[in-house]
């Protein structure tokens, strides 16, 4: 492996991002569901530029919303909203994919589009439960006039013999969950996998939002056919906006495998998560479920809302969670939308992407969650570069060469001599949001532990790059350690309305050992991060124009005052994934 120190590269480049915004431009079109008529058609002119090798995305058109995805019988089912006629949202039925490692998908035909007068204008999300007796059944959002009506609605494999489950019937005594009058009825949709109470009756619950107060809304049945709305929501907040795309799971205390959605058992937390369609952004808390009185009751360590938790800091919604029950985990799967223009989306001929499925766990600690990205990923591992125990001084850089670096997976481990020197945090941050503050302490901002990280996509020269990078800042009596993904010089396209922030989050991590890791997947397009070892998760969109395939450009970076050691840093060139 070649290195290359070079500090004249650095040169002060990077620009700070201004004010942060909370919806990019294709964010408006998500929230609202905007359907483009004039667009509405297959584009066979399908751009390869900025399309991933190993993220999963069908080969052209619109996706979002993983739905319903679920293991029966050896294999792994994803179903995702989907556009069959464009690059834009519209027309979405439930894609349908399998696998046998969620990494190499192989597409079938859609299993669930709109047919029937229950979901005529529009089959929305939903979820998968697997039934005693071994017997999947989904339930999803139907949308059943052009005022957008949402009803929850159920549909069975045609035949439980078939390995793949192609085909898909929806029953005619749907819609199984009609909204009441105190419900908003344009606003009730994405039922989350159902669960068993000590009761023996199943409980689903189903996003919603009422004066602005967002909820889930409680649903119980005896046979899963009939259910009745309890007379109070499972939990609510208010001042969030509606809450979509809801789920709940129990998190074990004592270990990092998964369990199923319907355990029971002691030593467990439970973890609500919501994607708040105001803000574009996936939102958890983990508390204590009651199941005497069926009420969720948030932990004093999480707050709900825009100041809470989030599972992924950058582009990442709609999440959906699943028991794995052949390797005993919980498996995250979400969407990353495209932060270009409705017009770009249109001449590449697809927009989106999934993120890799990504195991996760409860901290030690009790107050988080942990993510990281699937061990089945590594087989598509080749060619590794490293190095190890590399100091790197104030404005020093290190090219990481040997490897495809645009399509890569890079492990990196920092280290430092002492905290002394860092940069003492200022209060009047305290009530930024994390991405604000990596806007203003950019990595042009030399602080004395930190910035520090990689610089990914670069093209030779530096005209554009996206960073991901470290800033520990001392506290009172404790540091904060802040994670930053810096798309604000990731291309030279010079649209206006090209979505290019600097996401950040704060990385609850002891220091005692001073060494802090990131991995990351650069993926063409994506730049998928995980800090300490998944404690703070940050996906980024970028789209260069220079550094693309061969052309792009990887470092690692320290702009600090104070030295760094990069203790180990592992590379690999990744292949890509069979997709169809």
């Amino acid at each position: 492996m070649e290195f290359l120190r070079n500090s004249s590269l650095w040169s002060l480049q990077i620009l700070l991002l201004g004010v942060f915004v909370f919806v990019s431009n294709n964010g408006g079109v998500d929230a609202s569901h905007k359907v483009y008529m004039h667009l509405q058609s297959t584009s066979s002119n399908v751009k390869n530029v900025h399309r991933t090798g190993y993220h999963f995305q069908p080969p052209k058109n619109w996706i979002n919303d993983p739905n319903g995805p679920m293991y029966y019988n050896g294999v792994y089912h994803l179903f995702y909203q989907y556009n069959p006629k464009g690059a834009v949202w519209g027309n979405i039925v439930w894609a349908h994919s399998v696998s046998t490692d969620l990494i190499n998908w192989i597409p079938l035909e859609p299993a669930i589009y709109p047919s029937k007068i229950f979901d005529k204008f529009g089959t929305w999300s939903g979820s998968a439960t697997i039934l005693p007796g071994n017997k999947p059944i989904i339930l999803y959002t139907g949308i059943i006039d052009a005022n957008r009506t949402q009803v929850q609605n159920y549909a069975i494999p045609a035949n439980l013999s078939d390995p793949y489950l192609r085909k898909w019937i929806k029953p005619d005594n749907n819609p199984l969950i009609v909204a009441d009058m105190s419900i908003n009825k344009t606003q009730f949709r994405d039922p989350t996998t159902a669960w068993m109470g000590r009761d023996g009756h199943w409980r689903i619950l189903v996003g919603s939002v009422k004066n602005h107060r967002g909820k889930v809304i409680l649903y119980r049945s005896k046979d899963f056919m009939k259910w009745t709305k309890a007379k109070h929501p499972l939990h609510t907040a208010t001042n969030t906006g509606n809450w979509e795309c809801p789920d709940f799971f129990p998190v074990s205390l004592k270990h990092t495998n998964g369990l199923d959605t319907s355990y029971r058992g002691e030593y467990t937390k439970h973890v609500l998560k919501v994607s708040l369609d105001v803000t574009r952004f996936e939102y958890y808390t983990v508390g204590t479920y009651d199941t005497r009185k069926d009420r969720y009751i948030p932990d004093n360590t999480s707050v709900d809302g825009w100041k809470g938790l989030r599972l992924d800091y950058g582009n990442y919604y709609a999440s959906k969670s699943f028991f794995d029950p052949s390797k005993n985990r919980r498996i995250m799967l979400g969407w990353a939308n495209e932060s270009d223009t409705v017009d770009d989306d249109v001449r590449k001929g697809w927009a989106g992407v999934h993120p890799i499925p990504r195991k996760l766990w409860l901290d030690p600690s009790g107050k988080q969650l942990v993510q990281w990205p699937v061990e089945e990923l590594e087989t598509l591992r080749k060619k590794k570069v490293q190095l190890s125990n590399h100091k790197l001084y104030k404005g020093e850089m290190i090219e990481v060469k040997g490897i495809t670096v645009a399509q890569a997976d890079v492990e990196v481990t920092f280290s430092f001599a002492s905290l002394d020197k860092a940069e003492p945090f200022d209060p009047s941050w305290a009530d930024l949001y994390a991405q604000d503050v990596c806007a203003i302490k950019g990595s042009t901002v030399q602080g004395g532990r930190g910035p520090f990280g990689l610089i990914t996509l670069a093209s030779k020269n530096l005209e554009e790059y996206t960073l991901v990078f470290f800033r520990v800042f001392k506290a009172q009596d404790k540091y904060k350690v802040l994670m930053c993904s810096d798309a604000s010089r990731s291309t030279l396209k010079n649209e206006t309305t090209m979505y290019k922030p600097s996401f950040g989050g704060y990385v609850d991590v002891d220091l005692a050992d001073k060494k802090l890791s990131l991995r990351s997947l650069i993926d063409n397009s994506v730049v998928e991060s995980f800090g300490a070892g998944g404690k703070t998760c940050i996906t980024s969109r970028v789209y260069p124009t220079l550094a693309i395939f061969d052309k792009a450009h990887l470092f690692a970076f320290n702009n600090g005052t104070e030295a760094i050691t990069i203790e180990t840093l592992n590379a690999w060139s990744m292949a890509d994934a069979k997709l169809h």
